[in-house]
């Protein structure tokens, strides 16, 4: 084994400590699993597109220009969304 110090911002530190506790191994060794997961994916660091970010920056200019939406009225309330979303997931409010 090789030693390496590295820097991680805290809320990864969180996540590393949680989801360490959670598998029942080392941080190290997640660390460790994680660079072996990275390299036999063969993924390669994402590089932003150039042509779709182009394309997204003249779809949303066209939105601009096109103006504000005109003003409509609401056909439902907060309350009827509310119990849509917890029919749909079997809840029932608290």
């Amino acid at each position: 084994m090789v030693r390496k110090q590295i820097y991680i911002q805290r809320r990864q530190q969180a996540i590393l400590r949680r989801l360490a506790r959670a598998l029942r191994v080392s941080e190290a060794e997640l660390i460790r699993q994680a660079l072996d997961a990275q390299v036999s994916a063969g993924s390669q660091p994402s590089r932003p597109d150039p042509e779709a970010w182009e394309q997204a920056r003249r779809f949303m200019m066209a939105l601009h220009a096109r103006g504000p939406l005109p003003r409509r009225t609401r056909r439902w309330t907060r309350e009827e969304l509310y119990e849509d979303r917890m029919s749909r997931y079997a809840r029932r409010p608290d």
